[in-house]
């Protein structure tokens, strides 16, 4: 159990794709520009990762080196195609929003990453929590993202056609908060906040 806690809090900060690696950065931006936008995003791409974590882990044995990236891509791709086929039918708004994003989960980085560098030499479990903590840090960040940016960038936050959060009628929301300079400018503060935050605490 303690291995597993390390491999996943390793996973979710140490090694987080976004701040950390800095992988998976395409779709980050692109679709944080509303809170469900992201939520939905990082539980489909969290749940191809653990998925196709366990299939690799438990199947590394006996994948030839010669075709292992082939075999990658296609368990990630299946999938992918669940992901894709339950979202177009149960949420289709949200699908319809994220668009190409959700096909190209296929070859983000993340996924084919933690693939080849992660669940193709360890065990199931290390594999799963692996998947996990890189999941849930990929989801994490783009919750903060896209609760910024919606909220400042829109004045509100909504979930499923219900306003949860208002700044009122009379925010002037600056619009080029959720155009794509706002996403780097977004980006941009939090891995600030982050350097800034580090050096405090271990005064690098």
């Amino acid at each position: 159990m303690k291995r597993l806690r390390e491999v996943f809090l390793s996973a979710l900060m140490l090694e987080n794709p976004l701040m950390r690696l800095m992988i998976g950065l395409c779709s980050a931006l692109a679709i944080s520009t509303r809170v469900e936008s992201t939520l939905f995003m990082g539980m489909a791409a969290t749940f191809v990762l653990v998925c196709s974590n366990t299939i690799i882990s438990l199947s590394r044995k006996v994948i030839p080196d010669e075709v292992r990236i082939p075999v990658f891509i296609v368990v990630i791709a299946s999938f992918v195609t669940i992901v894709d086929l339950v979202m177009r039918a149960y949420f289709p708004p949200i699908y319809a929003r994220l668009g190409v994003w959700i096909p190209l989960i296929v070859v983000n980085c993340i996924i084919l990453g933690r693939a080849e560098a992660f669940a193709s030499k360890n065990d199931v479990l290390a594999s799963v929590a692996d998947g996990l903590g890189m999941g849930g840090g990929y989801t994490i960040v783009l919750l903060i993202m896209g609760t910024f940016r919606e909220l400042v960038g829109t004045g509100k936050i909504v979930m499923f056609e219900r306003t949860l959060v208002s700044l009122g009628s009379t925010f002037q929301p600056p619009t080029i908060v959720v155009l794509f300079p706002g996403a780097f400018f977004t980006f941009g503060f939090l891995m600030a906040i982050l350097n800034k935050l580090e050096n405090r605490w271990w005064g690098k």
